[in-house]
């Protein structure tokens, strides 16, 4: 028994430090000197601070900004460990609403969000991902239908012409890759940048 038993084993942890910690590593490392910013997590800086990543969306309200997707992600309530509390674009507990389309729940939210958002741009119909979330709860981009949406609130929040933000919002569409693979989008933390950048110059 001990003759069948030994090879099994050997193999067991030669398979274990191959695939489990030799190549896990050395993936890793390619990654850090083949794409440094994208291994490091795509920290986005602004004078030499960091203040977000590319991957992951962030909670904008002010009128002043674009806003991104809604976000199902939660936290735990300090005040009762036993529940949960909403936490918008919460990476450490990325997932979806779990409402399914037969949910009144759902459905009474979005149509609270498609009212709260016809009231900044009338008579344009409401872009879907304006008033639906991902299925991570993260997602950094808007469809640039959704980012011109947004365009009348923030030019009027900061008395720029509409024609300059709609342009900025332009300079911003990325297109799919390899120009077949996914949707064109705007990053919303990149596009805010710019428009911070716009009303300085």
């Amino acid at each position: 028994m001990l003759n069948q038993l030994r090879p099994a084993l050997v193999l067991l942890v030669a398979l274990t430090a191959v695939t489990g910690l030799a190549y896990p590593f050395a993936m890793t490392g390619i990654a850090g000197v083949i794409f440094p910013a994208k291994a490091a997590g795509s920290i986005v800086e602004r004078d030499g601070k960091p203040i977000g990543s590319s991957l992951i969306g962030q909670s904008f309200t002010s009128d002043r900004y674009f806003q991104g997707r809604p976000s199902a992600t939660s936290a735990a309530d300090p005040a009762d460990a036993t529940k949960t509390v909403s936490s918008p674009y919460n990476a450490a507990s990325s997932s979806g609403s779990n409402l399914g389309p037969t949910s009144a729940a759902l459905a009474e939210r979005v149509k609270a969000d498609v009212e709260a958002r016809k009231s900044e741009n009338p008579g344009k119909p409401v872009p879907v991902d304006l008033v639906t979330t991902s299925g991570s709860g993260l997602d950094p981009d808007l469809s640039p239908e959704a980012a011109l949406f947004q365009v009348p609130r923030v030019a009027k929040a900061r008395s720029l012409p509409e024609d300059r933000v709609r342009d900025l919002v332009g300079t911003q569409v990325q297109g799919r890759l390899l120009g077949v693979l996914g949707e064109p989008r705007v990053n919303v933390l990149a596009l805010n940048l710019a428009l911070d950048d716009l009303g300085r110059k």
